[in-house]
């Protein structure tokens, strides 16, 4: 079967912005919104799982024979391995639910490919796309990766843990290596959305571990912009999906960040949710 990606590629646009819409309506209400604990630090609310179920059930009427992975509910295999789709119905959700801006992440990955990727950012209506070979774009409009090599202007975005939180061992060491000479670093809270400042150039680089169905979209970003993704140590996607320690940034800043992480004590993370 020939596969359009221009298509599937529409069809996720789709989805994300009604996905966007559902979770616009709990948002706009967050003081009220009723949370469960599924972790340290790790919150989900009824909007992540119907905007999950909204998104499935949207997809697999378009193409029934795809395989899923979500972040709320176990991966469904279907007849067609080959093709999966990665889906983060919101991502920053205690963003979300202190009324801050989070993402909806969608990518297709084809074996061990990210072959097209969406972002929606809802209450900014900032949409992300990407089609493997043909770049990246906001709203339309064509990215590239930030030109900046001064080191004291770079604008390095990362996450940190609660400090009593034991999930990502040695964050407040890393940041400590990389913060002295550098213009700014922010948390802005949504690892995909992160990954998108930096193919628009928001950022000049990102650094964190996190769960891959977070940033395959992002990753996509990053590189169809002209931007180096590798793991802490420089190593390719065999290492950074399975272990969710990863750099995105331009070619300044990623060699700013390898250097400065790649002595911070190593402690692999493990990921159950990586692909």
């Amino acid at each position: 079967m020939s596969i359009s990606y221009d298509a599937v590629l529409a069809d996720m646009v789709t989805v994300a912005r009604e996905a966007g819409a559902l979770t616009l309506g709990y948002f706009k209400r967050f003081r009220d919104i009723e949370i469960g604990i599924k972790g340290p630090a790790d919150f989900v609310s009824d909007a992540d799982k119907e905007s999950e179920l909204l998104i499935r059930k949207f997809l697999f009427e378009r193409y029934p024979d795809w395989s899923f992975t979500g972040e709320e509910f176990p991966p469904v295999d279907k007849a067609d391995q080959e093709y999966r789709w990665l889906v983060d119905p919101i991502d920053g959700t205690t963003n979300f639910i202190n009324g801050m801006h989070y993402t909806i992440s969608l990518a297709l990955r084809r074996g061990s490919e990210t072959v097209v990727g969406v972002l929606y950012n809802p209450p900014a209506d900032e949409m992300f796309t990407a089609i493997v070979g043909e770049g990246s774009f906001l709203n339309g409009e064509r990215l590239t990766v930030s030109e900046q090599t001064d080191i004291g202007l770079m604008n390095i975005g990362t996450g940190l843990p609660t400090p009593g939180l034991s999930l990502y061992p040695g964050a407040y060491e890393r940041l400590d290596a990389i913060r002295a000479p550098v213009g700014a670093v922010r948390i802005v809270g949504s690892a995909a959305n992160s990954c998108a400042y930096v193919a628009m150039g928001r950022l000049t680089g990102y650094y964190e571990e996190t769960g891959f169905v977070d940033t395959a979209a992002g990753i996509l970003f990053v590189q169809e912009a002209g931007g180096i993704v590798t793991d802490w140590w420089g190593r390719g996607p065999e290492y950074y999906e399975q272990t969710g320690a990863m750099i995105v940034a331009n070619k300044a800043t990623h060699a700013y960040l390898i250097d400065k992480l790649k002595d911070v004590p190593k402690k692999e993370a493990k990921h159950p949710k990586g692909v």
